[in-house]
């Protein structure tokens, strides 16, 4: 029997539906567009090239179109959501590249325009640590006053050695102080890992889960590496082959990882959800719903739950 706290079906981990269903009393759905923003990783601010396996939609393949507005990206995503799961609330998703990289007045002009869309309750902001200016952090210590906020925090690593070799270009220490930042401002934070990075170990990846842990987070993206066409990962996968864990190898950690994490800390992804036609590995990925069966099978196998080893 499944006595996990934070569920209303047979997961044993925090889910986002869960967590939405109980927060605004029915489904909410993300609908993820793009705003044209670039990166400071890609322009020379910080680097260039961008994290090695980035691709060329800056890691946003389900978002909108850039080319049509805001207005036409959201109601045709709406329109593909609702058909999967009917929803009369929505958050909008700004999920290509870095969302906060970008003068005020036009971060402002953005935001507060998809505010104006109808059932929009919340705004979810895709960024990475070093990219959120004080300016920025006032005025969106401003908007959280004002709508349901999340900052989404690319971390990927704790790893120093795997995070230069990513291009990261950012520090551990760096990611630290803007989770601290955001949350004296009662911002919610999410953190992106991603499980499977050229050379580190399973040890290595539950201690990037062990560090989070630690932190005042209130959600966690796991994704399994993906390598993309056209991307110097694929470039270096074929130069310098590096495993790729296998699904069981995947699922194992994850299984792990979730052992690991404070019940409370929501779950917005467990595994990758790459372009079928852009995928060079791992293939398993396509079938995401039985990876995610096999993560709960797996769970009931060893009758263990999020927080279970804590």
């Amino acid at each position: 029997m499944n006595s996990f706290q934070f569920t209303n079906s047979n997961k044993r981990y925090h889910t986002l539906d869960y967590y939405y269903k109980n927060r605004f009393g029915e489904k909410v759905s993300k609908i993820s567009l793009n705003a044209g923003f670039t990166c400071p990783n890609i322009d020379g601010t910080v680097g260039y090239g961008g994290c090695i396996y980035c691709s060329k939609s800056g890691s946003g393949e389900f978002a909108g179109n850039v080319e049509d507005s805001l207005e036409k990206q959201f109601q045709s995503i709406k329109e593909v959501m609702n058909h999967k799961w009917p929803s009369k609330k929505y958050i909008a998703y700004f999920q290509a590249r870095t969302n906060t990289y970008a003068p005020i007045e036009t971060l402002k002009k953005v935001y507060e325009k998809v505010l104006t869309f109808e059932n929009v309750i919340g705004i979810n902001i895709g960024t990475r640590p070093d990219s959120i200016s004080e300016e920025c952090l006032e005025y969106l210590e401003d908007l959280n006053k004002r709508t349901y906020l999340t900052i989404e925090l690319g971390l990927q690593t704790i790893k120093e050695s795997t995070s230069k070799l990513i291009n990261r270009c950012h520090s551990l220490d760096c990611f630290e102080q803007m989770v601290k930042k955001l949350r004296e401002r009662k911002i919610d934070v999410v953190v992106h890992i991603i499980n499977g990075l050229p050379y580190e170990t399973k040890e290595d990846m539950l201690n990037t889960i062990k560090y989070l842990n630690q932190l005042d987070i209130q959600g966690i993206k796991i994704h399994m590496l993906s390598i993309i066409k056209d991307t110097p990962l694929e470039k270096l996968y074929k130069t310098k082959p590096f495993h790729i864990l296998t699904k069981e190898e995947y699922i194992d950690i994850v299984v792990n990882q979730l052992e690991l994490l404070r019940p409370e800390i929501v779950i917005h992804r467990i595994t990758g959800d790459p372009d079928v036609n852009e995928l060079v590995e791992p293939t398993w990925l396509i079938k995401k719903f039985c990876v995610l069966n096999d993560i709960d099978k797996e769970m009931v196998k060893r009758d263990t739950y999020q927080g279970a080893k804590l």
